[in-house]
């Protein structure tokens, strides 16, 4: 009799890692790097490494139209696939779009979700170059791919943090997933009573913002050049400032302490949190789809970034694998879990 394992047992990241042992390592000298960091990474005899990643956005899983204008979708589309590529500290170069969808979207529509595309397109300097269009009986999908590059001396992975390195992010957390809350209640209340319009404020516009319309920090990528810095390892923060830290320290084999009383958050965060009875910390722990980068420097480089608005340190990496910890302001010291997106 065979058994039957339910994807839920493993999550995203156990499906990757069974389907990867079935499939084997790469074969061809070209591909430095496969499965299991942000991007794939492929040596091509230049002087760069050429970087590709994929994203798939599904209806009903990863956005809802109820309240996601397709402008802004076709504009978040794009980012959360450049954002991979900030992640390997590459610089993004072409995409591809595919989408499959169902007859009850006009061709206006359509066009309104390009016009997202393009104008992340002209954002993140990148061109679209091709992508397929095919029918859909479960509502909207959007594929993207990109490629990049990136110089071979300074490429960044997951798995190559060190102890004692200091554990940066950029920009603030919390908020996109504060701004999903807020949607979701809004859509509940129409639900329950289509009279009733959104109440929401102008006061909490920037959470909508971070949830609608991410921004890929390739400007922190340009930064770090130009102060000839290159993070020990990286990540974007896409499923949770939580599970990226433990991606980077399962990865490179270390532990690491991150105070609570450092986490970047915005008041507007805090505001939208408070109202919904949800926990800051939390929602900068597990929300997700901040699209922050996540990444660890040398203590000496860190004298470099001390003193920069949109980088924070929140913490250090130690030589003990099992032991992620947070750290709050009273000494006590808690494990962090990966609480964040769950794909199955």
């Amino acid at each position: 009799m065979n058994t039957r394992t339910e994807l839920e047992s493993l999550g995203e990241i156990g499906l990757i890692e069974r389907l990867n042992r079935s499939i084997g390592s790469p074969v061809l000298p070209e591909t430095i790097r496969g499965i299991g960091d942000d991007a794939a990474v492929i040596d091509t005899g230049g002087p760069d490494y050429w970087l590709i990643s994929t994203d798939m956005l599904l209806e009903g899983v990863h956005f809802d139209l109820s309240y996601t204008p397709l402008k802004h979708l076709g504009f978040k589309a794009v980012a959360v696939n450049v954002s991979d590529i900030a992640a390997m500290n590459g610089t993004p170069l072409q995409i591809t779009v595919s989408i499959a969808l169902s007859n009850r979207f006009p061709v206006e529509a359509v066009e309104e979700l390009y016009e997202g595309i393009k104008a992340a397109c002209e954002a993140y300097r990148v061109d679209l170059i091709g992508g397929d269009t095919t029918s859909s009986r479960s509502g909207l999908v959007i594929s993207v791919t990109v490629t990049g590059r990136v110089a071979k001396d300074k490429i960044t992975y997951r798995n190559t943090a060190q102890p004692n390195d200091v554990v940066c992010v950029t920009g603030d957390l919390g908020a996109a997933f504060c701004g999903l809350q807020l949607l979701e209640r809004e859509k509940q209340v129409f639900l329950a009573d289509p009279s009733m319009q959104p109440e929401i404020g102008e006061d909490k516009a920037y959470v909508l913002e971070r949830q609608l319309r991410p921004s890929a920090r390739t400007d922190i990528v340009y930064e770090l050049r130009d102060l000839g810095i290159v993070p020990t390892a990286m990540i974007d923060v896409s499923d949770g400032l939580a599970s990226e830290l433990i991606h980077i320290c399962t990865q490179s084999k270390t532990g690491a302490v991150i105070f609570d009383e450092n986490l970047p958050i915005d008041d507007v965060t805090y505001l939208v949190a408070t109202e919904l009875n949800l926990s800051p910390i939390t929602a900068a722990l597990n929300g997700g789809e901040d699209y922050e980068l996540l990444f660890t420097i040398r203590p000496q480089a860190f004298e470099k970034l001390k003193n920069h608005a949109r980088i924070t340190p929140i913490g250090y990496l130690t030589d003990q694998p099992d032991s992620i910890l947070l750290a709050t302001k009273a000494g006590q010291y808690t494990p962090i879990k990966a609480q964040g997106w769950k794909h199955f």
